[in-house]
């Protein structure tokens, strides 16, 4: 599977690059036609910090207090608060800003604990996620937000496969389907490849594949 890897530079910055595979691959929500990659830009803190970067340039008019963290961002966040915070001309310079993840309880709802709570009431709240494919988390994610109060200030992800949400907060992305044009997402019983009987190579999520 990973001899079929192909790379795909990013237009805004070339050193930002991620792998995407193409093939059968299941997530929680859908099948897609392509695995992409973005290990090494959420785990390396050289790629991690290019990526903040480009996600802060679309920020900087942007009141932020709070970065909330999903599928493994924590690090880019990290760069991402310490950018907007630092330059001159960003509303947010010299700002102290919280990075924060949610926890899930046994009834797999996402909720904040009483002392993390005080960083999503009444805070202009960033949800930074990894990929956007079916917007199905990020719509979860939302829901908590307003629960607790939090105002969203925006969305970013690495790659997202959707503009918007339904309630249209933009989705502000280092790379999308311009950068993968032929990338799919299908509900189960829409999938061709699962009409055409083709095995599926692996199942995937936020911390990788695991084949099949």
């Amino acid at each position: 599977m990973e001899t079929r890897a192909i790379e795909v530079k990013s237009k805004a910055n070339p050193k930002i690059s991620i792998k995407v595979i193409p093939g059968h691959f299941a997530t929680n929500h859908s099948h897609v036609n392509f695995y992409i990659d973005l290990t090494k830009l959420k785990t390396c803190h050289k790629y991690a910090k290019l990526v903040a970067a480009e996600l802060a340039k679309q920020y900087l008019g942007t009141q932020i207090d709070t970065v909330i963290c999903m599928e493994n961002t924590e690090v880019i966040a990290a760069f991402f608060a310490e950018e907007i915070s630092s330059i001159s001309n960003s509303v947010n310079s010299g700002k102290e800003i919280n990075i924060i993840v949610p926890e899930y309880n046994s009834n797999n709802q996402m909720i904040f604990r009483d002392n993390i709570q005080k960083s999503v009431w009444n805070k202009n709240v960033l949800l930074m996620i990894s990929s956007a494919t079916t917007g199905k988390t990020i719509n979860r994610s939302l829901e908590c937000i307003q629960y607790y109060s939090g105002n969203i200030a925006g969305i970013a992800a690495i790659f997202s496969a959707i503009d918007a949400t339904p309630t249209d907060i933009p989705i502000c992305s280092v790379f999308d389907t311009e950068d993968i044009p032929e990338y799919r997402s299908y509900l189960y019983s829409q999938c061709p490849s699962c009409k055409n009987k083709n095995k599926i190579d692996a199942i995937v999520n936020s911390y990788g594949y695991s084949k099949i």
